[in-house]
């Protein structure tokens, strides 16, 4: 009753949202920006992408990232007007990965992709677990995060449209 008398400063019918259990998990996490990720993974190379996603975590934290998480989708349901399957498209058989890369901010997210993506050791050795076409990404400044002291009391402050 409380929730339907809130009015929410997004449209809920376009939020996507899903359970996912860890794969990887590296770091304690922190800072300021992080990259989110989402793939869609043919169920039988699940092990393979595991194994890929767990180089990579490794990398990004050799470069400055202060923690890196990797889950398949285990509770992502089928949505009515937008979902993580249509997001990427996703065919018969495959999950959804849903990955996150935490950095301390910015610059060091933008320096640390540079030298990763230069980095001859990271081209791929054969057949990729994923279609990366269908992948998508992005870069968000954190506006919220429960870790912290600070975090608390600013998630007891009211939300404001």
């Amino acid at each position: 009753e409380r929730m339907a008398s809130i009015e929410m400063p997004f449209d809920g019918k376009r939020m996507i949202m899903g359970g996912f259990e860890a794969i990887v998990e590296e770091g304690e996490g922190g800072g300021s920006y992080a990259d989110g990720f989402d793939v869609p993974v043919t169920q039988g190379k699940k092990d393979a992408y595991q194994q890929l996603a767990a180089k990579m975590a490794t990398k990004f934290r050799e470069h400055g990232a202060t923690r890196v998480v990797e889950a398949f989708g285990d509770d992502v349901s089928h949505g009515k007007v937008t979902d993580f399957y249509r997001a990427v498209k996703a065919e018969d058989g495959e999950g959804i990965v849903f990955s996150f890369i935490e950095w301390p901010d910015k610059q060091t997210r933008d320096e640390a992709w540079a030298k990763i993506m230069s980095d001859e050791s990271m081209k791929p050795e054969g057949e990729m677990p994923f279609n990366m076409q269908r992948m998508f990404w992005g870069g968000f400044d954190k506006i919220l995060d429960t870790s912290g002291q600070q975090a608390t009391q600013q998630a007891s402050a009211p939300i404001t449209a």
